[in-house]
């Protein structure tokens, strides 16, 4: 079975919109693309290619498939390398369009149904990238094994975020972490299992409390 990976360029308010370039995804009127590029350091670029050394497919959404498929069979420079390697990988389109997937490799998925029996085949590992519209569905099934939030030291206020809408509530496990000299954090998690609440209150409520607790059920807190 195969393990699904998602990897997020993320600011400190959760926007993950167009991290790469101000002509990326300017959708809702967003002009902070490129916000990503100012905070880049050489421990950042060494953590993503650790991330494609192995086998790989992609698992994307239809408008994250599109801005890939323009640039990277295309891209030049230092950035050729991850272009081959997402250009040989299988491309896993989720969308409900017929248009054309032109991109050689590139596959139709309908849904969330369909990644699952993706997932349950073989093959390498599925990493997403970008594709803020898979990770409130992922997450809420249980089919995510790993994410891997990088976060920048920056705060855009507006623009797409990963966390979404409609997320099923669940714990996280960080399983490994690091702070670059640039202020990037990396923290990467695994499925923690479900929340168990506790409190840190151990003494009876006070009166207070418990006329302030009359006023929430009451609707006049």
């Amino acid at each position: 079975m195969r393990k699904i990976i998602g990897a997020v360029f993320v600011s400190l308010d959760g926007v993950m919109q167009a991290p790469g370039g101000p002509d990326e995804d300017r959708s809702g009127g967003f002009e902070l693309g490129g916000w990503l590029a100012p905070f880049w350091d050489e421990e950042s670029d060494a953590g993503l290619g650790n991330l494609f050394a192995s086998p790989f497919d992609l698992l994307l959404g239809r408008r994250t498939y599109d801005i890939f498929a323009a640039y990277w069979p295309y891209v030049t420079g230092e950035a050729k390398t991850i272009g081959e390697q997402f250009d040989r990988a299988r491309k896993y389109v989720v969308t409900g369009s017929d248009r054309p997937l032109d991109w050689q490799n590139s596959h139709r998925l309908a849904g969330i149904d369909a990644i699952a029996e993706l997932k349950q085949g073989e093959g390498p590992d599925l990493v997403i990238q970008g594709s803020s519209t898979l990770y409130p569905p992922l997450l809420s099934a249980g089919l995510m094994d790993r994410l891997i939030l990088r976060t920048f030291p920056v705060i855009l206020d507006r623009g797409k975020r990963w966390f979404g809408e409609n997320m099923a509530p669940g714990a996280m496990r960080m399983v490994e972490h690091q702070v670059t000299p640039g202020g990037n954090i990396i923290a990467t998690y695994e499925p923690g299992g479900k929340i168990e609440p506790g409190s840190f209150v151990t003494d009876e409520p006070t009166p207070a409390e418990l006329r302030r607790r009359e006023k929430v059920k009451e609707g006049t807190w």
